[in-house]
């Protein structure tokens, strides 16, 4: 087993019908841009019934139909905020727990101690998340995964990954390994993937490679290191 190998990201995902919610972070090729990615997936009627939206350099995600919105609270969340020079990103609304604790001069590590999985037993999904964080024309960045120590949900156990960026090297975590039921939790560490310079083959490897079931939304940006420009991307399946 190379350790250093670096995946296509759509060759990771293509036979996978269900890796859950996804976070993509990493620096293009050729190293004039950060990027991140953001997917979700859902097999209930409640958790396909969903669009991303864009606000600016946010992103929230709505009910794409409010009159059939059976539980919002872990379906409408806002996984994409700006704070000073940090980007955040999450699968959760522990977008802004990290967010408030920032601006009160705290660290991600110290935002995600207060909070743990969701209460969606027997899955308990696991809440991931990622800041990246602008510096001299750079960037570095974090990802966590929370997770439940036992199936019975007793416990959380906090993992954090940090990163000098690279070129062409991006991490990948997602919510679960694969379907099942109860749905298996991610493990090990965040999957080492390629990142290429154009945003467009990058939305569309990702996209087109997800399961056509359960994809549910994409949301993808490029931001340029010399003088900021955002390039954004964002697909919907529901329209």
């Amino acid at each position: 087993m190379n350790i250093y190998e670096i995946n296509n990201m759509g060759s990771l995902i293509k036979d996978n019908s269900y890796v859950g919610r996804g976070i993509v972070i990493g620096k293009s090729q050729n190293a004039e841009n950060a990027v991140f990615a953001y997917f979700i997936m859902g097999r209930s009627e409640n958790s396909r019934n969903r669009v991303f939206t864009e606000n600016g350099e946010e992103v929230t995600i709505y009910p794409f139909d409010a009159s059939k919105v059976e539980d919002p609270s872990l379906i409408i969340y806002s996984p994409v905020r700006k704070i000073g020079n940090s980007l955040i990103v999450t699968n959760g609304d522990q977008t802004d727990t990290i967010y408030d604790f920032i601006k009160d001069g705290k660290s991600f590590e110290e935002a995600l101690e207060t909070r743990e999985f969701e209460p969606d037993a027997p899955n308990f999904t696991p809440r991931i998340s990622g800041v990246m964080n602008f510096a001299d024309d750079d960037f570095t960045y974090k990802m966590s995964i929370l997770k439940s120590a036992d199936p019975e949900g007793s416990a959380c156990n906090r993992y954090t990954f940090s990163y000098k960026s690279l070129a062409g090297l991006g991490h990948f975590i997602h919510t679960y390994n694969c379907d099942g039921n109860p749905i298996p939790t991610f493990t090990g560490e965040p999957e080492r993937v390629s990142i290429p310079d154009d945003i467009d083959e990058f939305t569309t490897n990702i996209w087109e490679n997800l399961n056509a079931d359960n994809k549910i939304s994409i949301y993808v940006r490029y931001v340029n290191l010399k003088d900021g420009t955002v390039t954004n991307r964002m697909i919907n399946k529901n329209k």
